[in-house]
């Protein structure tokens, strides 16, 4: 067509609805025709077309002028544009939130393509005769994902589309003249949020933090460690799969048995996990450990290679480089985490009450990490849609050794913090065996995620609140 813009640069434009994105494409003329590059998955990526994967090619040919077909929005993502002739396009926005019912019109010709998201409606009509209008899309028709659809009347005069030639004239089939108002219309719900590891501390955090926006599967519906993972439950409609679950014995995994164990929960299950988030468009968030360090140095940041000393810290470490292969992925590295359920603090408290005078190291350097302090930071990447990556996370506030924090806790319940005797590692440790070796220095720099714009809290001043809770 003599309207195709010939030689442009390739350029994205965004659109009134949030995730819809307009793509300039280069078309190259001459006397035989012209070519493009009809999507370039490295060139578009870095201008705003999201990585989505596609899986399918359709095409559509409309015989005659004036065909219209829509407003669809369908579980998955498109990537539109047309081979030959030209179209009308109207979106409308039909996800749940606060941009639903909102529209974006164009024409489309061979020369721009248009990245559609999931639950935006799709519709256009044709504005010449032979117009082949092609797609891409992230996932496999199926019946069974039919009660995931939404639809619009293309008449709907709240969205007063102003389709160039008047339906009453336009080809349409019976369903599309007959689907219901805005109004009417079935909002397209967000992907499923999936939080594994669910009874654990920090499962029991996320929970309290996402309440019936997240999904909680327990081993009793999805076992990380089965090789039927990919069919125990249907990942297909999953946008996020947060992993809460882990093999956390440090000593214990150092047995045969428990090496046997931990690589199988934080290595094998991870491996599996990747999988099925790739296959399926998922971001996955895994949670990490200061244990991948050695803990020579005296604060560790987010570039620092792994270092790990003992079979959990290893396991971990390997969790992490399998995590990274991901293009959508958060690594949360955390370290000496407290919440709802036995742990250092409670074990301690537990040992003011009675009376009891333990030994506790002192060499051992770090800050503590509260559940509902990760949990929040955890949201708060995704939901901030922050850079992917590995991301240090643990309250804030001055280091202390373990003996501190356990005076600590004697001094908050009344008890006499001089009865907490510290040592050191190797004192502490001497004569055990099946012993996991510890990092010294656990802190962790937290500049990268405060420059998201999450402050964690004061992990001593969290330590008061979590203490004086009856």
């Amino acid at each position: 067509m003599d309207d195709i813009v010939y030689e442009r640069p390739l350029a994205a434009h965004e659109t009134a609805i949030p995730g819809l994105v307009v793509f300039d494409l280069p078309v190259h003329g001459d006397n035989r025709g012209w070519f493009k590059e009809n999507w370039q998955r490295a060139k578009q990526v870095p201008l705003g077309l999201p990585d989505f994967g596609p899986v399918q090619n359709n095409v559509s040919f409309n015989e005659k002028r004036g065909v219209t077909r829509g407003i669809h929005a369908e579980p998955w993502d498109k990537y539109i544009s047309v081979a030959t002739g030209a179209i009308f396009g109207a979106w409308v926005d039909l996800r749940e939130g606060p941009s639903f019912g909102a529209v974006h019109t164009q024409t489309i010709r061979p020369d721009q393509a248009i990245f559609v998201p999931r639950g935006v409606g799709n519709a256009f009509q044709t504005l010449t005769d032979h117009t082949a209008y092609t797609y891409l899309v992230n996932d496999h028709w199926s019946a069974d994902k039919l009660d995931q659809y939404s639809f619009v009347n293309l008449a709907d005069p709240t969205l007063a589309i102003p389709w160039p030639i008047p339906l009453e004239q336009a080809e349409l089939s019976d369903k599309d003249r007959h689907h219901p108002f805005l109004a009417g219309a079935r909002p397209v719900t967000p992907k499923q949020t999936v939080i594994l590891g669910g009874n654990g501390q920090l499962g029991r955090a996320l929970h309290a933090v996402y309440g019936d926006q997240a999904v909680v599967l327990g081993r009793d519906v999805v076992d990380l460690t089965s090789p039927t993972i990919a069919t125990d439950y249907d990942w297909s409609n999953v946008g996020v799969i947060i992993n809460a679950a882990a093999h956390t014995d440090v000593d214990g995994a150092e047995a045969p048995t428990g090496r046997r164990n931990a690589w199988q929960t934080n290595v094998t299950a991870i491996r599996q996990l990747a999988t099925l988030a790739r296959d399926h468009g998922a971001t996955l968030v895994n949670i990490s450990s200061d244990y991948v360090f050695d803990g020579t140095r005296p604060i560790h940041d987010e570039t620092e290679p792994p270092t790990p000393l003992g079979v959990y810290g290893q396991t971990k470490a390997a969790g992490d480089q399998i995590t990274a292969t991901l293009p959508a992925h958060y690594t949360i590295r955390t370290s000496w985490v407290i919440g709802d359920g036995h742990n250092f603090v409670t074990t301690m408290a537990s040992l003011a009450r009675r009376g009891i005078r333990p030994t506790v190291v002192a060499d051992q350097i770090g800050r503590l990490t509260f559940t509902d302090t990760l949990a929040r930071g955890i949201r708060h990447l995704i939901d901030t849609h922050a850079p992917y990556g590995t991301y240090n996370l643990t309250n804030t506030g001055p280091e202390h050794s373990w003996a501190d924090i356990a005076k600590t806790v004697y001094a908050a319940l009344g008890a006499n913090p001089d009865d907490v005797t510290p040592t050191t590692t190797t004192d502490y440790y001497h004569g055990k065996t099946g012993i996991a070796p510890r990092p010294h220095h656990s802190t962790l720099d937290l500049t990268k995620i405060q420059n998201t714009g999450f402050e964690p809290e004061n992990a001593d001043q969290k330590l008061k609140e979590y203490l004086s809770r009856p």
